[in-house]
């Protein structure tokens, strides 16, 4: 396991709305575990690695193992307070960092979130239509039109779910797949124990019996901000929620299409 200062590193990644805050409310019942929602550090180190590259006036100053000390350094004075030995780190950009997080922690494991795109559409197209007086951060104001604009947005290579879903890919197909597991929403929540025992084993760690019905988390503050509440708030029992989807069926066909990992599946 990748230790730094003590503590395990492994990464959680993956889709908008596919269960990546449900997870670290999972692992979280663990007392050794450390998981929450969205940190820094990926941020964090990007931008230290642009004001010391190519361009900058430290390019042939900091040489490339210093540089590495210092992303690993990160790490080590973001989470030096949290008594937990096991940390998951979690940030959307880690799928498309595989080379970076497998430098800096040779044998870290990746869990990339992941749920049928139809499905992360209509449920952010929900949480915007629940909340019609507030001016999210998701759009700008020319893309608020109607659920086909917003779609398109979304779905922008720079954006939430394009950006996702494109990090998602490079890292499954990449050279470091091995150590990317994709856990897929709708198993999760159908079978959070077969799913979560799954999990444990891939990161090789002893076995806790999580209790499925007693879950919380929320970010008020952090949704609110962002226009968005609701986002990520975990309800205190796992439950497969049955419904239909409020989108258009040629919207929601297309979106379908874009998860390549149940393509895969059908495949012979």
């Amino acid at each position: 396991m990748s230790k730094q200062d003590n503590k395990t590193f492994h990464f959680i990644a993956g889709l908008p709305r596919s269960g990546t805050t449900l997870l670290s409310a999972i692992l979280s019942q663990n007392p050794k575990f450390h998981a929450g929602m969205s940190s820094p550090v990926a941020i964090l180190s990007s931008n230290l690695i642009d004001n010391l590259s190519v361009g900058t006036e430290f390019d042939g100053v900091v040489s490339r193992e210093t540089r590495r000390d210092l992303v690993k350094g990160l790490f080590t004075n973001y989470y030096k307070n949290n008594p937990q030995s096991v940390v998951f780190d979690t940030n959307r950009m880690w799928c498309a960092r595989m080379q970076l997080v497998k430098d800096v922690f040779p044998k870290a494991k990746v869990i990339a979130c992941v749920r049928d795109v139809a499905w992360v559409i209509d449920s952010l197209e929900r949480l915007y239509r629940a909340n019609p007086y507030e001016n999210t951060k998701l759009f700008a104001h020319a893309e608020k039109g109607t659920v086909y604009t917003r779609t398109e947005a979304l779905l922008s290579g720079n954006r939430l779910l394009g950006y996702s879903l494109s990090a998602v890919k490079d890292a499954f197909y990449g050279e470091h797949a091995s150590s990317v597991l994709l856990v897929d929403y709708d198993l999760l929540v159908a079978e959070p124990e077969k799913v979560m025992r799954l999990i444990y084993s891939f990161i090789g760690e002893e076995w806790f019996e999580h209790d499925f019905t007693r879950l919380s988390y929320s970010a008020e503050v952090f949704d609110r901000v962002h226009g968005i509440p609701g986002m990520h708030t975990v309800k205190a029992k796992i439950e497969l929620n049955q419904r239909k989807s409020i989108l258009p069926p040629d919207l929601f066909e297309r979106c379908h299409k874009l998860s390549f990992w149940q393509q895969l599946k059908s495949k012979p």
